[in-house]
């Protein structure tokens, strides 16, 4: 009689622990790209696998349409969750592998305590690599959690993030000339107005410039002096009359 209830709660000694933690995008600090065409960054699990100190943490990444068949016994650097199987035929791989002496609880002061997932391209044709932190290879949307296993036993998980959508690069041909009201033929009219304008402020520079120098020379020019006639008078000279002879 024993033996059915042993049974049943042989199965409930070992379920994986459900952490009250989600994932999300990091917000703090602000950071550029916080998502780009291949990658995106999460803020690292600070104090939130305490007491599983043997346990090995690894990050899982799912296809949004696929996280909830994603198999809790499924073990890390196998066929059944490598990257370089992403996302077909696999359609969640098991990357980023830390121990709790990695997320120090509590974090220094000053530490930037996030995860960027799809930064190493090195490794992502390397089927020797399996749990690569590769490309994504798409916009996704994708869905994260973090699984800590003791052994191959799985023992605590974090809830899965919100859909997570990477940016879209635009093509050239895709990008509209039209954009914030303006047309192509608006454009070319300010262009040739610009143009014409700018011939006109020439113009009228230079006719500035030219009444300036002859301005300068205007005031610059010596008339010559009038001759000055200067008459000329002979002097008389008297000479004493000699005296009358006596």
């Amino acid at each position: 009689t024993m033996l059915p209830l042993l049974l049943l709660l042989l199965p409930a000694a070992h379920a994986i622990v459900e952490l009250p933690y989600t994932p999300v995008l990091t917000k703090t600090p602000p950071l550029e790209g916080l998502t780009t065409a291949s990658t995106f960054v999460l803020d690292q699990p600070r104090c939130v696998f305490g007491g599983y100190d043997n346990a090995d943490i690894w990050l899982v990444v799912a296809l949004d349409q696929a996280f909830s068949t994603f198999n809790n016994t499924a073990q890390p650097g196998t066929p059944e969750t490598s990257f370089q199987g992403f996302p077909d035929p696999v359609s969640a791989y098991m990357t980023l592998n830390a121990t709790l002496a990695n997320y120090p609880c509590p974090k220094p002061a000053g530490d930037i305590t996030v995860l960027r997932v799809g930064s190493e391209t090195s490794c992502a044709q390397d089927e020797a690599r399996p749990t690569c932190n590769g490309p994504l290879p798409g916009p996704g949307p994708y869905r994260v959690k973090f699984l800590a296993l003791q052994g191959s036993e799985p023992v605590a998980e974090t809830a899965w993030s919100a859909p997570i959508t990477l940016r879209t690069a635009k093509s050239p041909s895709s990008i509209s000339t039209t954009e914030s009201g303006h047309s192509a033929g608006m454009i070319a009219i300010t262009t040739i107005l610009s143009i014409l304008f700018a011939i006109l402020l020439a113009g009228l520079v230079a006719m500035l410039v030219f009444w300036g120098s002859e301005s300068c020379g205007g005031s610059g020019t010596f008339t010559k002096p009038e001759s000055v006639t200067v008459r000329r008078y002979n002097t008389h000279h008297v000479y004493d009359q000699p005296a009358a002879r006596l």
